[in-house]
């Protein structure tokens, strides 16, 4: 345990953690002995910029400013932004070696005998009753393409219900649970839920959270946690200041979801906790199968490290990522890096499917072994760069930049840049049906693709059928309506006996068996 301790403190040491302000604490403005030693530091890594305007600051400024400063590590970021704009020479997809994972290391919800779906259901349920299972929530992004300035996790798809996709998500746990106690008689069954947001979503979220009551989860297990920052920097490499007084800083993308796990304390809660097994996903996909027994079981059966879920991809042309193996190494490569003749091609046992078609929908299991090992690997990972128009202040004229035209660049980390540290053997990959367990949230209403409309539309159709293969007749005058059924009555088609010979007119939602 003192080995994972003076890890974590090293790693903690070179990354940005998060700052006393945002745990309650009041910044304090440094003594000077503080400022010149934080300024030497700056001066050194050819950042002296950033305290341009520190003399001229009411103290509250200064001390915020001196806070934000003392989270980061500017070798650390002159680091990360060199080799982000400079990477050593790696093979891209072109000339990589691609094949499909392993066949050992693969299932398919389609192509599966019953009985191993039955068997990986029971036993991964059966870790969800020995409160061995966590999930982890991706949910730092806010509304803003939808017309909301809040988390998108509280947006209101237009289900008859009125539930936000975080309602949706909460109820899914709760009934895992319930069903978990149910089958193995037990007490007690928690799964808890991690709740990662940014900076903009944090309060927000907690407020939300706090509103609904959790969605009938007990409060202490659901934590909400912040994933990191980095400052925005410059093309010419000098960190962009916001205003006088603050640093401009971006998320460090999905990536920064494992250090945060490590800044967070989460994955030492999941350790007290006695969690070994975590599902990992993203906040805009309303069908997500929170903490899926039968992934899990899955995964679990496999004593892999990391397995992914993937949905078919429906054409040589979708513009969507692909789970494989690169040079012998699991990997996702993404549309615009395959060549041609590679999305084209086609499965040497199955002509009608594509060679390379396990489309990735950001669905991952996670051992917990895994999770731990996080502060021996993660400085390794590599920083992207996405090059933006980034408002600033400038630090000649003092006055606030608001670019035409990109002016610098923001470093952020994709959560696969881990996959290849992975030997084959420890990654799995199961394949799952888009219209069962993949309707994302991206785009503005009437849009037409991936837009809460087709989000709910996706959800009623899913009841519909649910309901249909319990017994019921669905009638209506349009034959697109379809049912919402409550997560709270069913976490995945099952316990709908007793609507066995109802006629049910759509649209309708059921919420309880009455």
């Amino acid at each position: 345990m003192e080995a994972i301790k003076d890890s974590v403190n090293k790693a903690l040491e070179q990354l940005h953690i998060t700052s006393p302000a945002s745990q309650g604490i009041p910044a304090k403005e440094p003594t000077e002995e503080q400022l010149n030693e934080l300024k030497s530091k700056y001066e050194k890594a050819g950042q002296a910029q950033v305290f341009a305007f520190y003399d001229s600051l009411s103290t509250a400024e200064k001390a915020g400013l001196y806070e934000q400063l003392s989270n980061f590590n500017p070798d650390y970021i002159n680091e990360i932004t060199e080799k982000a704009l400079h990477p050593a020479h790696t093979e891209d997809a072109s000339e990589a070696k691609l094949e499909p994972l392993p066949v050992e290391a693969t299932s398919s919800v389609t192509d599966s005998k019953q009985e191993d779906l039955d068997k990986w259901y029971d036993s991964g349920l059966e870790l969800v009753a020995e409160n061995k299972v966590a999930v982890v929530l991706m949910a730092g992004g806010q509304g803003t393409r939808l017309g909301s300035s809040a988390p998108k996790g509280c947006y209101d798809i237009g289900l008859p219900s009125k539930k936000s996709l975080f309602q949706l998500q909460g109820e899914r746990i709760k009934k895992v649970e319930l069903l978990a106690q149910k089958k193995y008689a037990k007490e007690n069954v928690t799964v808890p839920w991690y709740v990662m947001t940014s900076g903009p979503t944090r309060g927000p979220t907690e407020k939300f959270f706090e509103e609904n009551k959790y969605f009938g989860l007990k409060k202490e297990n659901v934590v909400v946690f912040e994933q990191g920052v980095l400052p925005c920097i410059s093309n010419e490499g000098k960190i962009l200041l916001e205003s006088k007084s603050k640093v401009a800083v971006a998320p460090d993308g999905n990536g920064g979801i494992y250090q945060a796990l490590i800044n967070s304390g989460i994955v030492q809660d999941m350790g007290k906790r006695g969690i070994q097994h975590i599902h990992a996903y993203c906040v805009d996909n309303c069908l997500v199968k929170v903490a899926d027994p039968a992934f899990i079981g899955f995964s679990a059966s496999k004593s892999v490290d990391i397995a992914t879920k993937v949905v078919r991809k429906r054409n040589a042309k979708e513009s969507v990522g692909l789970i494989l193996q690169k040079n012998g190494k699991p990997d996702v490569v993404e549309y615009s890096e395959i060549k041609e003749e590679d999305a084209e091609a086609k499965d040497s046992k199955n002509a009608d499917l594509l060679k390379f078609r396990a489309a990735n929908i950001v669905n991952h299991y996670y051992s917990y072994g895994f999770l731990e090992s996080i502060p021996s690997w993660v400085k390794d990972l590599p920083h992207h760069v996405a090059r933006k128009k980034i408002p600033f202040v400038d630090t000649e004229s003092g006055n606030t930049v608001k670019p035409e035209k990109p002016n610098g660049i923001k470093l952020e980390q994709f959560v696969f840049d881990c996959f290849p540290l992975l030997t084959l053997d420890k990654f799995a990959c199961m394949e799952v049906k888009r219209e069962d367990e993949f309707s994302p949230l991206k785009n503005a209403p009437g849009t037409g693709e991936d837009d809460p409309e087709t989000s709910k539309q996706d959800i009623m159709a899913q009841g519909k059928k649910w309901a249909q293969a319990a017994g019921a007749t669905v009638v209506s005058e349009d034959p697109k309506a379809g049912i919402e059924i409550s997560p709270l009555i069913s976490y995945g088609g099952e316990g709908l006996d007793f609507v066995n010979t109802r006629t049910i007119k759509a649209p309708a939602v059921i919420e309880s068996e009455e």
